[in-house]
This record gives structure tokens, sequence and C-alpha cells, in this order.
């Protein structure tokens, strides 16, 4: 097994969350994963530490990824590839918008090569990419792809040490989770979580798609993780919630979003629309409808997301006037 980068400013702290506890009637901690470090804050630069060990040792100039035009994963990786001198190419979905914000901005700063599809061609994302690789191949460049969200066995190998990071920490602190959640975008963050083995259970509230989709990705990642690193997948230990998803992937709600204000205006830290907003969504209504099924001790997994924010101030602005719940 490669050897991986030290990209990622671990190990992040745990914080209990005073006030959503008190009013939850739960014990709710945190993560706090959007401390990985600025610019490659989050859980993508986790995963980046084992994909990129992995593009050096093969020799590669060029790393490839893919994702929507404000993914936290492709700036993560423009980011890093610029840290460790490769240049960064992105396939987005969408169209160039007028004016560049968030992640998008950033990712010009970088200088990464952009590159672009609509929603028919992100469907064949990998085969878009493969025929970038091809290209640049060509060109005498020495590129390495990586797939939507860094969601295969090499990048699930960061959270397959982030979850024993959590364990050991737990430990030192006399902690025992009952549950561990996090948001599941494309399924790389709950596969890592998983095959770490964690007394918790590790529940992933899908954020697009459902959880047949999502509980066969992770499947499909542990395969390939036992056939790479003789890891195992466990039977169970962790599962999929959906219902959380709103209006689709990247698309808020006024509900979640006055729900994410109210966090923040109770701990000080911030949600991202995508990800962790809805995650955090999930946990507030399973803790009023279902708390048997998070129990007594709750870890909330911050995966980051913060440059996800820019440019909504328009959907946020009656959220900001009136946080309360609907």
């Amino acid at each position: 097994m490669q050897r991986p980068l030290s990209l990622a400013r671990a190990d992040t702290p745990l914080q209990w969350l005073e006030r959503p506890s008190a009013r939850l009637g739960l014990e709710i901690w945190v993560k706090r994963d959007d401390l990985t470090g600025l610019g490659l804050s989050g859980n993508k630069v986790r995963k980046l530490d084992y994909l990129l060990a992995e593009a050096l040792s093969q020799g590669c100039d060029t790393v490839i990824t893919t994702g929507g035009i404000q993914s936290n994963h492709c700036r993560a990786t423009a980011v890093a590839a610029r840290q460790i001198g490769m240049q960064p190419v992105l396939l987005l979905r969408g169209e160039p918008p007028a004016e560049a914000d968030g992640n998008l901005l950033l990712n010009q700063i970088l200088g990464a090569e952009l590159h672009w599809t609509d929603d028919a061609g992100y469907a064949h994302r990998d085969a878009h990419m493969a025929d970038l690789a091809r290209e640049l191949s060509a060109q005498g460049r020495h590129p390495y792809v990586i797939p939507e969200g860094g969601s295969n066995a090499t990048g699930a190998l960061g959270f397959v040490r982030a979850g024993r990071e959590l364990g050991t920490q737990a430990i030192a602190q006399g902690l025992r989770f009952d549950s561990v959640v996090c948001a599941v975008g494309s399924g790389g963050t709950l596969a890592g979580l998983a095959l770490a083995g964690m007394d918790a259970e590790v529940l992933g509230i899908a954020v697009c798609d459902d959880r047949a989709t999502f509980r066969a990705r992770v499947e499909a990642i542990g395969d390939e993780a036992r056939a790479r690193y003789g890891l195992r997948l466990p039977s169970h230990g962790w599962d999929v919630i959906d219902g959380f998803q709103g209006r689709g992937y990247a698309l808020s709600t006024p509900e979640e979003l006055r729900s994410q204000v109210r966090f923040t205006r109770e701990t000080g830290l911030f949600l991202d629309p995508v990800y962790t907003g809805k995650a955090w969504c999930a946990v507030e209504a399973l803790a009023q409808s279902a708390p048997e099924r998070l129990g007594e001790r709750v870890l909330f997994w911050h995966t980051g997301g913060l440059f996800g924010l820019f440019g909504r101030g328009a959907e946020l602005r009656a959220a900001l006037a009136d946080p309360s719940p609907a």
C-alpha cells in the first residue's frame, strides 16, 4: 500500500455541541473535518492523501477529476495538485457562468484547466475523463484520473484511517458513540468509515439518489478494497438513510436553510447547503421522530464545504431574517 501524503491536518478535534444537544435531547458531538486545512478543508483531502500519493508514485504530472460547478472535491483536488506541483484538469457539469464565484472562482485562480459538459454528458463522465486522459497522454503529459468525489478504494483508505483516528480519540476521552452520521454524495466517506470497523453504527445521509443506489456504491468500493488492500466491508454496522434529499442535489428548501442558519447561531460553525446542511437536517428530524435510530450519543461528521455558501445570498435572505423552524 502506498504511503499517504500529509496534506490533511489531522487529527481533527471532537467538539460537544452543547446547545443543539440540549434542544434535541441527545448528546451530540461533531468531528471537525472542516479544519483539515484552509483551501483543502473538508473530507476530500483525506482521500487525496492516498490518491495523489498513488499518482506521484506512477510519475504523473496531471490530475483529472470531475464534479459540479461548485464541487468541493474539484476545488480541493486543484489546491492539492498545485501544492505538489501537478496540473489540475476539471470536468465540470453545467455551463460557464457570466461571473465565477465560490469554488469555481478558486479553481480559476489556481489555473485549473476547465472542461464543461451538460447533464446528459455528465452521465458518461468516466468515459469523458478517459478521453481527456488519452488526449493529454498524446501531448506527452502523464495524467492520473480521480473519480467523482475521490470515491474508490484508494480514496476510501483516507476514511479507514479517519475512522481509526476517531476510535483512538474516543477512547482517550472516555467516549463511546452510538452512531456516526455523515453526508453521502459519492459513497467514499461512508465506505471508508464502514471499512474502519468502528463500534458505532455509521449512518450515511443521502443528499441525492437513494438508499439502494448508495448501498450498491459502497459495496462496490468494498469489493475493490478487498481485492486491492485485503479490507473487508462488514455486512452490518452501517446503512444509508434517504428521505432528506429535499429538492435534489445542491438544491435547498427554505426549511433546510433555516435549520442551517439556526445551527450556526447555536454553535458558531458553518454548514454547507449541499452536504453537511442536509445531513444536519436529518439529525434534527431523527432526533425528534426516531431518536432510537441515533442512540443517546451521536457523532456528526462535519465534512466541510464552507465555500458552498458563497453566491447563495438571495436564497439565504429569508433564513437570515427568520431562522426559527418552519
